[in-house]
């Protein structure tokens, strides 16, 4: 077989990398638009968006539809770009904007990634968080009613040996425990209006007010049912609050201490 020449050799090697160009190039792109190419990198940065912060889940469809969609940018911005929209005030204002926001945006992530929340500083917040809900909790019953002769009338029932969650439900105005017969759930007597919250505190379990309790939204009945130690949640259940909240607490810090060290003439509002 006849070996070819230096300069074949060159120019078949020129051929194949020319040949094999364009399907590199194809590799990276999702599509060519009036011969400019749509990157698969711009489809990339939308699905990650669509999955971080709208919470969806990344499908087939989810990336076909993406990249419908960054097609068809490509083909509106040209034809914006053809009409020479890009030299408008109007245009240069709100990319000035989008400019801002993007900026500040990555400004405030930046500084979230390089100042994570610690373990000991959520533990400490709920350490402080459990000791301020420490406590008595009530199971209460009421039944609210517009009269105070309605209410008397009621305890002489009850006092008789009526079943008080049975005129719970019949006579209370009060949707959302009436049909239940009364039943408050747990609470802290303080969640409660002033007046309630006395009566409340001064029974024992079982018993019940022996004279109607006024307060803004009527008469009541009450009887409390039992008592316990105020319960608190887990950490593990109350963790991602926390950090949210001790993210937010830090970023606000950061702006205000940007906001300090700013040398302006402007007077803010508040």
């Amino acid at each position: 077989m006849k070996k070819l020449s230096l300069a074949a050799r060159t120019s078949l090697l020129a051929l194949s990398v020319a040949l094999l160009f364009p399907l590199a190039a194809q590799a990276q792109n999702i599509a060519i638009v009036n011969g400019k190419p749509v990157p698969k990198a711009r489809a990339e940065t939308l699905l990650q968006q669509a999955t971080k912060q709208g919470g969806q889940p990344r499908t087939p469809e989810l990336e076909a539809q993406v990249n419908d969609e960054v097609v068809l940018r490509e083909m509106f911005m040209q034809e914006a770009e053809r009409r020479k929209l890009t030299s408008s005030p109007e245009y240069k204002a709100q990319m000035e904007l989008a400019r801002q926001s993007i900026l500040i945006r990555e400004l405030f992530n930046d500084y979230t990634k390089k100042n994570p929340i610690a373990d000991a500083d959520i533990q400490a917040e709920y350490n402080k968080f459990k000791a301020q809900s420490s406590g008595t909790e009530y199971r209460a019953r009421h039944i609210l009613v517009e009269k105070e002769d309605e209410a008397k009338a009621l305890i002489a029932q009850i006092k008789g040996g009526a079943k008080f969650d049975e005129l719970a439900k019949k006579s209370s105005k009060d949707p959302g425990s009436g049909e239940k017969g009364g039943d408050l759930d747990w609470a802290a007597a303080d969640s409660y209006v002033p007046e309630f919250s006395k009566a409340l505190s001064a029974l024992k379990k079982g018993d019940m007010t022996d004279t109607p309790v006024k307060s803004q939204f009527g008469y009541h009945i009450i009887k409390l049912e039992d008592t316990r130690e105020a319960q608190f949640p887990g950490l593990d259940e109350v963790k991602p609050q926390i950090q949210q909240r001790l993210g937010q607490q830090r970023l606000a810090k950061f702006r205000d201490e940007i906001k300090a060290k700013a040398k302006t003439d402007y007077k803010f509002s508040q």
